[in-house]
């Protein structure tokens, strides 16, 4: 059970790498920030005696190769796949868990693609457009900041910046959660995905519009999720203002923006919770 299926679809200018481990309904996970198929592996070991956990490398990251490399990737392109790998792997609606910007992707997805998602917890979302008009400047103003944080001293550089912006506490975790020490080729392929992120899917999601009245249309159920750590940062409130719009309430998840993996067992035990078996 706990031994990874692993396959690769073929989409439309892209090969998804994706893997899936389990037993159960089936859930998805979209991973936050530059986060591939390996990213939720802390978080998926816990529940899958619950699910059948799918996961994959985003179109641009790691395995999942796109065909035109100068091509620019939005979140609808990247919600497109997502839907095809729910299309090759259910017939069914299916539970989806979206982090930061995986949680944008999921949105687009029940948006527009309704029929393919049950449930989804979004858990703070990388949605600025949100905020009220003096914020979402101040963010916009924070992002070219990291932009230009990127240019001059690189990659690591401009993470840095983005955690301290998300709150992000390392220290806050797990007993048992070590943090990710990769070898030669595993930091090289960790600083070609954040390089991508950076360049392409945060940017992205900066341009991105939710389609607020869609997702009111639609019969998925969408639960706005933020860390009980996460304090008053951009993304906490990008969550307060999705709920708000939504009418409903926001699910309070252990942790700060990355709780899903510095504390992933109490995580899962609330996403189990939330979600349902």
């Amino acid at each position: 059970m706990n031994e990874p299926k692993e396959g690769t679809l073929e989409v439309l200018g892209a090969s998804l790498y994706y893997k899936v481990r389990g037993t159960g309904p089936l859930l998805l996970i979209l991973q936050g920030g530059a986060g591939d198929a390996d990213g939720s592996d802390a978080l998926s070991k816990h529940l899958l005696e619950t699910y059948t956990v799918v996961t994959y490398d985003r179109r641009g990251l790691s395995r999942s190769k796109a065909k035109d490399l100068a091509a620019a990737v939005g979140i609808e392109k990247h919600s497109e796949d997502a839907c095809d790998l729910l299309a090759a792997l259910s017939n069914e609606p299916v539970r989806v868990a979206g982090f930061s910007i995986g949680a944008v992707i999921g949105l687009d997805l029940a948006a527009r693609h309704a029929e393919r998602v049950h449930t989804l917890l979004a858990h703070e979302p990388a949605l600025e457009e949100l905020l009220p008009d003096e914020e979402r400047a101040r963010a916009m103003q924070i992002h070219e900041e990291v932009t230009q944080i990127f240019r001059r001293e690189g990659v690591a550089a401009a993470m840095k910046k983005m955690a301290a912006i998300s709150g992000v506490n390392f220290s806050d975790r797990e007993p048992d959660v070590e943090l990710p020490r990769p070898d030669s080729q595993g930091a090289a392929r960790m600083a070609a995905n954040m390089s991508f992120f950076l360049s392409n899917d945060a940017p992205a999601a900066h341009r991105y519009k939710l389609d607020v009245a869609a997702l009111k249309a639609a019969p998925t159920r969408i639960v706005p999720a933020s860390g009980r750590t996460s304090g008053e940062t951009l993304p906490r409130h990008s969550a307060l203002a999705l709920a708000e719009r939504l009418g409903t309430p926001v699910a309070e998840f252990p942790g700060g923006h990355s709780g899903y993996a510095l504390r992933p067992r109490e995580f899962a035990s609330r996403l189990r919770e939330v979600l349902g078996a």
